[in-house]
């Protein structure tokens, strides 16, 4: 494994940063298309526990594997905006639901009747990443940009969104392994947050820096990857296209994965509330698709 690592880093280091894309549309994200390429997919030996990932949850991310991206894929150079997506919900009449899993009056977490990605129980602007909706409503958002377009927009596929997330590095984050650097790079669960909130600062739940933001940030604000994506891990975690395993055993590389239980899809990247294990680029969970979630959204990917 050590020789195939290498292997795949020497490759790396030669591939040249993705150009910068554009619009298909006024209404539609702005893509980068990416280099061609090949990585190490899933997390590194040992990884799991030096990052504190919970036992029950440990083995998702393996066993590892190489995969080559040898065809051309575009990636939301930014989690699909709040504004973006009311463009989709004006434009089709797309009712994305009334209840979202949230913080309560209370202050405790659950199903909130009354939340939705227009009020997901925070501020936000038009450029935050749309939140509370889900795997169905970003399936339907990308039909929509199909049909706007004419181009082949979907939702990424797991493998294509951590070769995105790495952009060449094999690290447990774009940015480095361990804790420092984060919030320059990220949204993440850090003192900002826990100030805010009151919650105490726990190294286990919290990344030790101030990032500036409680909730999600405008899309933008953080260090891109050297690939030229921003947010590609905090600020909101992403559905991608599919099907829910809990290991890569079998998987079928590139493609979405087909089998499993697809009545779950998986989530990647981590959020601005989640914990450090969480704010991985091999960090994966399954959720059911008709789940909203305060701290989950989408970015489009499209086959070129």
């Amino acid at each position: 494994m050590r020789s195939l690592v290498a292997a795949v880093l020497l490759a790396l280091s030669s591939v040249p940063a993705a150009a910068q894309g554009g619009r298909d549309c006024p209404q539609c994200p702005e893509m980068v298309r990416l280099p061609a390429g090949a990585f190490v997919m899933g997390a590194a030996p040992g990884e799991e526990e030096r990052e504190g990932v919970p036992q029950e949850f440990r083995g998702w991310s393996q066993p590892q594997m190489r995969i080559s991206i040898g065809y051309s894929v575009a990636m939301g150079k930014y989690e699909v905006t709040r504004g973006e997506f009311a463009a989709f919900a004006q434009a089709t009449g797309h009712q994305a639901g009334s209840s979202c899993w949230g913080l309560g009056s209370d202050g405790r977490r659950g199903e909130q009747q009354g939340l939705s990605w227009r009020n997901p129980g925070f501020p936000q602007t038009e450029r935050d990443p749309v939140v509370c909706v889900s795997w169905n409503d970003a399936q339907a958002y990308a039909e929509w940009l199909r049909r706007s377009t004419g181009k082949a927009y979907r939702l990424p596929t797991e493998a294509e969104w951590e070769y995105a997330a790495r952009a060449g590095s094999q690290r447990a984050r774009y940015w480095g392994d361990g804790r420092d650097g984060a919030c320059r790079h990220a949204n993440v669960a850090d003192l900002t947050l826990a100030d805010a909130l009151r919650f105490e600062k726990k190294p286990e739940h919290f990344f030790l820096c101030p990032d500036g933001y409680v909730y999600t940030a405008p899309v933008g604000r953080f260090i891109p990857n050297a690939f030229g994506l921003y947010d590609m891990l905090g600020n909101a975690w992403e559905w991608v296209g599919d099907c829910w395993n809990e290991n890569y055993v079998g998987a079928p590389g590139t493609p979405a994965y087909r089998d499993g239980d697809c009545s779950r899809r998986v989530a990647r990247g981590g959020g601005w509330v989640n914990d450090p294990h969480n704010v991985r680029a091999a960090g994966r969970s399954g959720v059911v698709t008709g789940y909203r979630y305060y701290v989950l959204g989408f970015r489009v990917a499209r086959t070129d």
